[in-house]
């Protein structure tokens, strides 16, 4: 999600149609990854409020015949990828099952070095444009997305025009409806898994990895990460999401988790609330759900969390993190 939003930012800058490549998914236990069209989890029409964009499909079967044949297909990377020269695009996974999804193969490879994706920069911006101009290069195709890691402050507030598909919302909708009704509920995301645990001992060499800049600030000027923040204790999450349930009046929680979901200790601390996750899951209704929740808690070092918290924002909706004050907070206290 992040650098689909840096991508766009991207293309906007330089004047180019967007064309929205497909979600890729991993099924397990099929090692190859799947692509799944765009418009099978957002809206298309929102995002050309901002920017012109098409899908891939519509791409590929409307205008790359003629403006991107086969036997003419450049790709782009910043360096020589993978063995002997040149991109190779297709090599590993999910890169050649992604193109291999629209037949596509390449003939030339492209080297944009030293240019950068950098949507701040206007003379990066002007270097691309004169150095790739639309009538000498009217498509231009990257191994990966042309969007710096974590989305960037100016392309994070183009949340607003990722709307969900109809289908991913009525089902939010519906959860919602059958669960609460139009009584107020917490949404919180719990990142419980070993492999995230894993992740969090890194902190102390990476203090502002993954999605850390949505509470901290970019350059960790509203606080510093920590274990708890990252891997909060059980204790604390209960704490936490009872003070938020006091506080908002709600009638219950939804919890959206990779492992465990704590309905037994919520419930036997909170006795008169309700608490509920999705009975199949879904990453992207459980979004859905989060970003309409009266109130939300989310984990400040997850990039899933960052998701809802940024389409809460447009929305001028609250959110807390996990075991996390600004420093002017614990100033006053």
């Amino acid at each position: 999600m992040d650098h689909f939003l840096g991508s766009l930012s991207f293309a906007k800058a330089l004047d180019r149609t967007l064309v929205l490549p497909p979600w890729v998914e991993y099924h397990w236990p099929k090692p190859r990854s799947v692509q799944v069209p765009f418009k099978t989890y957002f809206k298309v029409e929102p995002l050309l409020e901002y920017h012109r964009v098409m899908t891939m499909e519509k791409f590929m079967s409307e205008l790359a015949p003629t403006l991107w044949p086969p036997g003419n297909r450049t790709v782009f990377c910043y360096q020589e990828r993978g063995e002997g020269k040149g991109c190779n695009a297709k090599d590993g996974n999910p890169f050649g099952p992604f193109w291999d999804t629209f037949d596509v193969d390449f003939d030339h490879s492209e080297f944009f070095y030293p240019l950068y994706h950098d949507t701040t920069s206007n003379r990066d911006i002007k270097e691309w444009m004169e150095r790739y101009p639309g009538d000498k290069w009217p498509v231009i195709a990257f191994t990966g997305a042309p969007a710096p890691f974590p989305v960037q402050p100016r392309s994070a507030v183009l949340q607003k025009y990722l709307h969900w598909s109809n289908a991913v919302e009525s089902q939010a909708n519906k959860f919602i409806t059958d669960n609460f009704g139009d009584q107020p509920f917490i949404g919180i995301h719990l990142r419980l898994g070993s492999d995230f645990q894993s992740a969090c001992g890194h902190l102390e060499a990476s203090p502002m990895m993954f999605a850390a800049a949505q509470c901290l600030g970019y350059r960790g000027e509203k606080g510093k990460a920590t274990m708890e923040m990252c891997y909060p204790p059980d204790d604390v999450i209960v704490k936490q999401v009872k003070a938020a349930v006091k506080k908002h009046k709600a009638v219950g929680v939804f919890i959206a988790t990779d492992s465990r979901d704590l309905i037994d200790k919520f419930s036997k601390s909170m006795k008169k609330v309700k608490f509920v996750k999705l009975s199949k899951s879904n990453p992207h209704v459980d979004l859905a759900i989060l970003g309409q929740a009266t109130h939300y808690i989310g984990n400040c070092i997850s990039t899933f969390s960052a998701i809802a918290t940024r389409e809460r924002n447009t929305k001028g909706k609250t959110t807390e993190f996990w075991a996390f004050k600004e420093k002017n907070q614990h100033e006053e206290l």
